[in-house]
């Protein structure tokens, strides 16, 4: 099925009942929110829980999504990118004011794959919640930077200058796991 046939099978915003939309949506972008919001989750629960939110905020918005194929895309991975990042400013406010529990984890019990997974998944806590997006959609998700640009409605210019400071960021928070002394 080439792309003329697949824009023609799904049903125009105006046509459609906004059932019919919105599972037209849920087919069409599905896979790839998924794997966009499992890259910015720690577990596969949490990935499938916000592209849940993401449809969820597509059925309440009182602003129509875009019609074409490619614009309801962007759309839906800013919803989503957003989603996540209200998240992490949430769970960050909440470490802030919970000094009782301490979540670090006991090393010692880990494999070492494991305990690079736990290291680079704290530092990516570290980043700012944009500067951590634009990191996992450049880095894990292998989009191109004026894709990024398109994506989050910012320019170029700021996407690399975040993609910098963050891979600054993260090389110093990983230098203590690396062994390395200066």
């Amino acid at each position: 099925m080439n792309s003329i046939e697949l824009v023609r099978s799904f049903p125009s915003a105006e046509a459609a009942d906004p059932t019919e939309r919105l599972a037209a949506l849920f087919d069409a972008h599905y896979d790839r929110l998924y794997r966009l919001a499992r890259r910015l989750s720690a577990t596969t629960d949490d990935a499938l829980d916000l592209v849940q939110e993401t449809f969820l905020k597509a059925t309440r918005s009182a602003k129509p999504i875009p019609d074409s194929l490619t614009h309801e895309e962007a759309w839906l991975v800013r919803v989503l990118v957003n989603t996540r990042r209200d998240q992490w400013r949430k769970a960050s406010a909440r470490k802030r004011h919970d000094s009782k529990v301490s979540l670090a984890p006991n090393r010692q019990e880990f494999e070492p794959t494991l305990i690079a997974q736990n290291a680079v998944w704290q530092a990516l806590e570290i980043l700012s919640p944009r500067r951590r997006a634009i990191i996992v959609m450049h880095q894990l998700e292998e989009l191109s930077i004026p894709v990024i640009a398109s994506l989050l409605g910012i320019s170029v210019i700021t996407v690399r200058w975040h993609l910098s400071m963050g891979r600054r960021e993260l090389m110093h928070a990983l230098e203590p796991c690396e062994g390395h002394t200066k």
